[in-house]
Formats: C-alpha cells, structure tokens, sequence
C-alpha cells in the first residue's frame, strides 16, 4: 500500500520488482531476512526499485515495520540490532541468537499459507508492549502506554476504546520480549495525536 506521509524506516524483503517496470512482482519476499533499515546512511542513494538489488518497501515507523514481521538490520543499524538481539535472548532465557536463527522464528511467525499471520492475543490489550499492532474489526490500531490509536493511510487517528480486537498482527517474539529495546515506541505520529 502506498500513502502520502513520510516514513522513518526503510524494510528489505529482497528482490521483489521488476526492475524495467518498477512494478512489485507476485513473490512478496526472497529471503527469511526482513530488515528495517535507515533511510540515510552514510549519505547513500538509491533510485527506488532502480535495477537488480533489494526492493525497498518504506515504514510509517518501527511499529508498523516490526508489525510486518521485520527486525532491525545489523548493518545500519547496528546498536539496535545488538539490543534487539540481547532482548530476544534475554525473554527466552538463553543466550542471544544469531540473525538467521532470529530470522526462522519470525518467518514462522509472520505468516500463514503465504499470507500475513493474525495470532490470538493472551491478555489484556492494554497489557501489551507499547509499539504491538493488533487488528479490530478489519482495523490497525498501535498500542502506546495502553491505549490503542488506529493506523490510517492519514497516518494515526485519535484514541479508540478497543474491548475485543481479532488478534495480534506483530509476532509474537516481538511482544514477548521483556522490555522496548529499538525504538519501537518511536512513533513521532502518536505524538501529534489528541487524546480523546
């Protein structure tokens, strides 16, 4: 889907566009590693969809990134893929784990058949870690400090009251870790956002 307002992060799924058309092409990934990535880096540029490397898809922010099943990159963003990783380790309670053994337990996670993975939730929605995205009646509301703001192509609308939501669109490895480790709280739209 493609909306007006900027994004903060970058996703990497592979190559997944023609090249010649800079159209999407049917596959939607080709590689377990899904990466969020900076948008600047070290003043890089790159045409977008411009020739035979990864296609890049671009993030409202990083609830919305990890929401789709990706984690940060240790490339760019080095510091919070150590964090994120110690924090993955930390909530399993074992040591932390490489990048492609974090990577098998989010593609298992992030989908169903192909298509995008809806997992139950366990309990209470203001319970869940800020930066969890969750659906509701065919809606995506983000979860901060335990309040639900639903997910617009406007970008994010005023708070809503969700009694019973469809389940849990971040996989749950996300959520299960103990604490917000990347900035997944980095929501600056929220910030704008009345409380009602």
């Amino acid at each position: 889907m493609s909306i007006a307002q900027r994004g903060l992060f970058i996703g990497n799924r592979g190559i997944i566009h023609d090249p010649a058309t800079k159209t999407l092409l049917g596959r939607r990934w080709t590689t377990k590693a899904w990466l969020i990535c900076v948008l600047d880096y070290k003043g890089r540029h790159r045409e977008v969809m411009g020739g035979r490397s990864w296609t890049e898809l671009f993030f409202l922010d990083e609830a919305v990134a990890l929401a789709a099943g990706h984690r940060p990159c240790f490339f760019c963003r080095r510091a919070a893929a150590e964090a994120f990783r110690t924090a993955w380790g930390k909530a399993k309670g074992g040591q932390a784990p490489s990048a492609p053994e974090m990577d098998a337990v989010l593609h298992e996670e992030r989908l169903d058949r192909g298509r995008k993975r809806v997992h139950a939730i366990t309990g209470p929605i203001a319970e869940l870690p800020d930066g969890t995205v969750i659906a509701a009646v065919g809606e995506a509301y983000t979860i901060a400090q335990g309040r639900s703001f639903r997910w617009s192509q406007q970008g994010y609308q005023v708070e809503r009251q969700i009694p019973l939501a469809d389940g849990l669109l971040t996989p749950p490895q996300h959520c299960s870790q103990s604490a917000p480790v990347t900035g997944r709280c980095h929501t600056p739209a929220l910030k704008q956002v009345p409380v009602s």
